[in-house]
């Protein structure tokens, strides 16, 4: 396996091992809490993906015992309104840096997602988890509600459970996450990277110029009515039809052979 290094930073280490990127979000001394320098560099390891054309998928984790345990709280115990409105959009702009990128994201979640760090991973295309990993929104505990993490979490779970975690602080586990639909894998811990690899073979498999096509066509369409949906989703089914990559893909199924994607 070829690992090419995309960059090292402060809090960030990003490399790609063929075709696929891993993202490492490096603060265990802070469980990887959140501070705005940490989310820069995540949103500018995540930009050089999205400009790749030789990157298929993309690996979020985190080093250490946790995923991610949200903002730092250090520099919002004190902090303005001008500072922490500048910390928040640092954060949105991070998530939605995430889902405007053609490679689809896979959390790879251990330990505890708390907050932000929750937000982080609903906000990944998929999710991969260790058993028994915590999913949790506990603002309300410190008198912060977690508004921001809620527009996440709520796209990812049933509005009553994320009501319910939001006003109590409770966590959610893996397993229950699979059974509502948030989580796509749940695997012991020492099966965490293979697990999360595997799903992003699969997706690598595919051709990435249409995969990129189709998330970005699955975000749009959730947002409109049914009918809409269809309007909007017919055209890019027609334009994609029309591609390099799906008439190989056609060819190929109908003659019989596995295709040779030129992405395009």
């Amino acid at each position: 396996m070829t690992a090419i290094e995309l960059g090292t930073n402060r809090h960030v280490l990003s490399e790609v091992r063929d075709g696929i990127a891993v993202v490492t979000m490096n603060r265990p001394e802070k469980r990887n809490a959140l501070s705005v320098e940490h989310m820069e560099e995540l949103t500018e390891a995540f930009r050089r993906i999205g400009e790749e054309r030789d990157i298929a998928v993309a690996i979020l984790r985190g080093a250490g015992p946790v995923f991610c345990a949200g903002h730092d709280l250090n520099e919002l115990a004190t902090c303005d309104a001008r500072t922490a409105r500048h910390i928040f959009q640092t954060c949105t702009t991070l998530m939605e840096t995430i889902r405007s990128i053609p490679q689809p994201v896979i959390a790879q979640v251990h330990g505890v997602a708390t907050a932000a760090g929750f937000q982080l991973a609903a906000t990944c295309d998929l999710i991969v988890a260790a058993a028994g990993t915590r999913f949790q929104t506990p603002g309300v505990k410190i008198g912060l509600f977690c508004s921001t993490p809620m527009v996440a979490v709520s796209r990812v779970l049933p509005p009553k459970k994320t009501l319910e975690l939001l006003l109590t602080g409770d966590a959610i586990t893996a397993e229950e996450g699979e059974r509502l639909g948030m989580v796509n894998r749940v695997v012991p811990l020492e099966e965490l990277e293979q697990a999360t690899w595997e799903l992003a073979e699969k997706i690598r498999s595919a051709s990435r110029y249409v995969v990129g096509i189709g998330k970005q066509a699955f975000y749009r369409q959730l947002a409109l009515p049914e009918h809409l949906a269809y309007a909007y989703a017919m055209e890019v089914m027609t334009l994609n039809a029309l591609a390099e990559d799906a008439r190989e893909g056609i060819c190929a199924f109908l003659e019989k052979r596995q295709p040779e994607w030129r992405n395009a």
